[in-house]
């Protein structure tokens, strides 16, 4: 089985003849989950430690950086057992920077009040109550969002979410943006994983395709693989889509989105074949996109782009078919002014399906 295509590396020269990067960042290379596992007791928290210092270890990261990556990871999965009952999970992911991320989700009762429970010395369970403020000073990015379960309201989750971020690399080249967001995770955590996301920005623009191989598997990562190169040669969505369908021809097939967003003047175009779903979220609505059907590769509609403007502050999700379509914005209040990163690792965990892989990039456009 040949390995995944590294990410491609374009580039153009400046005035001063220095050659500027863009990278073709590629999901099965940059987004990486390392370690995911059940937060229920304390002996879940000997393993997470163990798991912890093998990846630190490994990713060559400095004693006193690791030295707070255990503090934070140690705080969110006590939390977990305290306030949750032990019904929540941490997971450890690489990310383009590279960077760590150490995500925190639980299905408890939610905080009625972030703001003071940030606060040190409050507590709820006769703890002195700095673990909220010590996550903030030890991580070098921290992001919460927390939905109180209430009479009131029946949301499909209720619970609190932390993402504990830390940078391990100085590439910024290998770095995506602060409003990019990327879930990636194959059937059962295999090794093989038939969704894959190619991103680009470059020059006030943005550009992905997604892409959700032909069932799952060995075949399915083999027909989406090598496929950035048509991000960095073409500029048209269309044309993109084009070459994919030619490659695609010896392949099992795939169907896939593809969304370009021009970050300056916050246009947007839209285009797909086959399961995949996307979606645009501004000023408290969310805009629902389907695509024409077919298989890439295989036999599809031919259709054109969907183009359009966005306001001031807009967010733009596309899902494979392992991510659930049944929520809106009524299940995630006030998840989409959250970090993309943030809302791509909820909606991942919360609506995949279990029986199929799960991919979902989340782009933030203005502020």
């Amino acid at each position: 089985m040949p390995e995944p295509a590294r990410g491609v590396v374009c580039g153009r020269l400046s005035g001063d003849g220095v050659l500027k990067a863009h990278k073709v960042f590629d999901s099965a290379v940059d987004c990486k989950l390392l370690h995911s596992s059940s937060t229920q007791d304390e002996s879940s928290l000997v393993l997470l430690r163990s798991k912890l210092f093998a990846i630190t270890n490994r990713l060559n990261i400095p004693d006193h950086k690791r030295e707070n990556i255990m503090l934070v990871a140690a705080e969110l999965g006590t939390n977990n057992i305290k306030h949750a009952g032990g019904r929540g999970l941490i997971q450890l992911w690489q990310q383009p920077g590279p960077v760590l991320d150490i995500l925190s989700l639980d299905y408890g009762p939610g905080i009625n009040d972030m703001g003071r429970a940030e606060q040190d010395g409050y507590s709820t369970s006769n703890t002195f109550g700095k673990g909220l403020g010590a996550i903030r000073r030890l991580s070098d990015e921290s992001y919460f969002y927390t939905q109180h379960r209430s009479a009131s309201q029946i949301p499909k989750w209720s619970g609190t979410v932390f993402l504990a971020r830390f940078h391990i690399g100085q590439d910024k080249t290998r770095k995506l943006g602060n409003d990019i967001g990327i879930y990636s995770r194959s059937l059962s955590d295999t090794r093989h994983n038939g969704d894959r996301i190619y991103l680009q920005q470059k020059d006030g623009r943005l550009c992905w395709l997604h892409l959700d191989g032909l069932g799952h598997g060995a075949e399915a990562q083999n027909a989406t693989a090598n496929l950035g190169k048509h991000v960095e040669h073409h500029t048209d969505i269309g044309a993109i889509l084009h070459e994919v369908d030619r490659q695609l021809v010896s392949t099992r097939g795939a169907v896939a989105a593809i969304c370009e967003i021009d970050t300056v003047r916050h246009g947007y175009q839209l285009h797909g074949v086959g399961d995949m779903h996307a979606r645009i979220y501004e000023q408290d609505e969310m805009q629902h996109f389907g695509f024409a059907p077919g298989i890439l590769g295989r036999e599809h509609r031919a259709t054109s782009p969907v183009r359009g403007k966005l306001g001031k502050r807009a967010v733009v999700v596309t899902a494979s078919d392992g991510i659930r379509r049944n929520w809106d914005t009524g299940n995630f209040v006030g998840l989409f002014n959250q970090h993309p990163q943030l809302i791509a690792y909820t909606l991942g965990n919360i609506m995949g399906r279990i029986s199929d892989d799960q991919s979902i990039c989340v782009s933030v456009v203005g502020k």
